[in-house]
């Protein structure tokens, strides 16, 4: 039914001018639109709705994520504009926060202003060299 739908992800956050800031001049996604209530954010894929809150407690759990080609220099980059990767504990991340998964996929996680977590996916590639997400 939706399959074909452009799809709207949501980002609660408490201060929409450090997080406009943030998710365009850092992560520089391309403003579309602000208003008293959010700041909306168009993605290769997805529009972004980054929406006021009066109070928030963020989740123990991703809320959002970006596939990218190549994981430690998307790191390098954000480390660059101020971004923090987190570590865990349990998880065996490498110098960089980056954690690789059973199947070879490889995470890294860090924060917006407001504590909602976000993260990196660098798919494993197949034996042939290519990306298995294309």
């Amino acid at each position: 039914m939706f399959g074909s739908a452009p799809a709207v992800a949501f980002v609660p956050a408490t201060d929409l001018d450090r997080s406009r800031r943030f998710y365009q001049d850092v992560l520089g996604l391309t403003l579309v639109e602000t208003s008293p209530y959010a700041c909306v954010f168009r993605t290769a894929t997805a529009t972004l709705r980054v929406t006021k809150v009066e109070r928030l407690s963020p989740q123990p759990f991703t809320v959002l994520g970006w596939t990218v080609p190549d994981i430690h220099r998307t790191i390098d980059d954000l480390s660059a504009r101020g971004v923090a990767v987190e570590r865990y504990d349990g998880m065996d991340q490498d110098r960089r926060g980056v954690w690789t998964a059973p199947g070879g996929d490889q995470i890294a996680w860090f924060k917006d202003p407001d504590g909602n977590t976000l993260s990196l996916h660098q798919p494993a590639t197949r034996g042939d060299g290519s990306d298995p997400t294309s």
